[in-house]
């Protein structure tokens, strides 16, 4: 395990809310909520019908289960056994099926049954909990076939994201439980640019997630202050089997 690019203290938060990970009025409340502007977002850019698709760090499995309603056959990976239960659960409860795996990300491109076999990889709401952010990027990047899409998502390291993602969201409006995120292990977007490029991928689109706290409606835009969403591309072209 010390070899992993795993921070336990970040595991052992999402493994005492796992039970809770499924219901919208629990602390993944901003979670459900900005999954519909998630799934969307993917897919108006990378249509999940009949793709492959690889969920880096799933959690309980709501974007997963999401790609899946939407006609993808996912694979969802974590490190945290109780999210990863939940997940099952749910997706027996749902009928929705996912494959379901505890490992990290640079244990599976060692796979060849994994490595360079997905059309859709996504990574969302997790860089900013591991120690080594870059390796995750480039293992997601050597995941992709050719022509695939990674889309990433973090919190922008800022003044203004320390007072709304940390201040606001788990002091004051009480959105996240307190600890949820550590200030100095937010992403700025040309770090993550920086990252995608040195994986080999070719970054699409900058997008901004916002919260209005009076509507408590999130939207996409132009305002990536705070939260933002990355696509980018593996450029290869894909190579025809015939």
């Amino acid at each position: 395990m010390s070899n992993q690019n795993v921070d336990q203290n970040e595991i052992a938060k999402f493994e005492a809310l796992a039970s809770r990970w499924w219901d919208p009025t629990s602390e993944f409340r901003p979670l459900h909520d900005i999954n519909p502007l998630r799934l969307n977002y993917i897919d108006e850019r990378a249509p999940l019908a009949g793709r492959k698709a690889l969920d880096v760090g799933c959690g309980g499995g709501l974007l997963s289960e999401g790609m899946a309603q939407r006609g993808a056959r996912v694979t969802g990976i974590d490190m945290g056994e109780a999210p990863l239960a939940v997940a099952r659960l749910h997706g027996m409860e749902s009928g929705i099926e996912v494959d379901y795996r505890q490992i990290t990300i640079e244990e599976l491109v060692n796979d060849p049954e994994h490595a360079g076999q997905y059309d859709v990889v996504t990574c969302l709401e997790m860089l900013e909990h591991v120690p080594d952010p870059a390796s995750v990027v480039r293992a997601c990047a050597a995941m992709l076939k050719p022509g695939g899409h990674l889309f990433v998502s973090t919190i922008n390291r800022n003044p203004k994201s320390f007072l709304f993602a940390i201040v606001g969201a788990e002091y004051v409006l009480r959105l996240l439980p307190r600890g949820t995120h550590e200030w100095r292990k937010f992403i700025r977007p040309s770090e993550m640019s920086d990252h995608l490029r040195h994986a080999g991928l070719e970054v699409r689109e900058l997008t901004g997630m916002t919260y209005n706290p009076i509507t408590k409606v999130y939207r996409l835009g132009r305002d990536v202050d705070v939260n933002y969403l990355m696509h980018a591309m593996d450029t290869h072209e894909e190579i025809d089997p015939s």
